[in-house]
């Protein structure tokens, strides 16, 4: 596979590496993007592995509660533009609301909305607005209590990321804070037993690769692991996350000293996991000139 110079700026945005280095990664892993990070990683080239940085769809985020059930949708839309319009805001919002009674998108898309299905009000929309859009995806969260948050809103109950928080006890303060600590963090799961296996084995080899290169006995290796693996659940479990607004404690820690106890959280960003093809300026215009 031909590697690209923006093949190559793309690996150096998301990981830190040297230019030669995000070339020589892609070269060894025949263009895979991830694979290439992972590679970094191992022979201690990158910084950070930002693979979820190549998301380009623009849309919103609406979240809804009534009683306690919640639900977070996201709409998606070719331009920012688009999800600055109040028409679009308003049947967002709507299609938030009829999210409430439906098991999952395809019933949603059925769902009644005005008098005509969920569906049919996009099509119209994107007949008069211009723009092509989507309802990508929706989950639902239900609890003793149900708090909502969303950051840098666009509107009232919409914006880029939208969380909902699922607690018993506690009280709304506590709710949105730790709301708000879910959209800035973006934790991999509520707790250890709910992390992808896949993911922690992955890591884990990753982590082995690493200290192989160290050229450390085997079995100080396997010592080193131990530590690197509990310190990679406490940062990527909601529970074990070090709270935001006070770093001292822990989120469960935190929650537990105001009476509450997490049962579950949703986080929805806008685009989140999606990969747009990006071309560079020079080749648009060139391919505009001879066009």
């Amino acid at each position: 596979m031909a590697i690209t110079a923006s093949m190559v700026k793309e690996l150096r945005d998301s990981t830190g590496a040297g230019m030669m280095d995000a070339k020589k990664a892609l070269t060894e892993n025949n263009g895979d993007m991830d694979a290439a990070v992972d590679w970094l990683r191992t022979k201690g080239l990158a910084k950070a592995a930002k693979k979820s940085g190549r998301t380009a769809a623009e849309g919103l985020v609406a979240v809804v509660v009534e009683g306690n059930k919640g639900v977070a949708v996201e709409v998606n839309s070719e331009t920012d533009f688009v999800g600055k319009n109040a028409e679009f805001q308003d049947m967002v919002s709507g299609i938030a609301k009829a999210a409430l009674n439906a098991a999952d998108v395809d019933a949603l898309l059925a769902a009644d909305m005005g008098g005509k299905s969920v569906a049919d009000t996009l099509t119209d929309k994107i007949a008069t607005i211009g723009e092509n859009m989507a309802v990508r995806r929706m989950q639902t969260l239900e609890g003793e209590t149900v708090v909502s948050y969303v950051h840098n809103a666009a509107a009232a109950g919409m914006g880029k990321i939208g969380v909902l928080v699922a607690m018993n006890g506690g009280d709304e303060a506590i709710g949105k804070q730790i709301a708000m600590h879910i959209a800035a963090v973006n934790p991999a799961a509520l707790s250890e037993a709910d992390l992808d296996a896949s993911v922690v084995e992955k890591e884990k080899q990753v982590q082995m690769d690493i200290a192989r290169e160290s050229g450390k006995p085997e079995q100080v290796i396997e010592k080193m692991i131990v530590g690197r693996m509990k310190k990679f659940v406490a940062e990527s479990t909601l529970l074990n996350q070090q709270f935001v607004v006070n770093p001292d404690l822990t989120v469960e820690a935190a929650a537990k000293a105001a009476g509450a106890t997490i049962t579950g959280f949703v986080r929805l960003e806008v685009g989140e996991g999606i990969e747009v093809e990006k071309e560079d300026f020079a080749a648009e215009v060139a391919k505009a000139v001879q066009g």
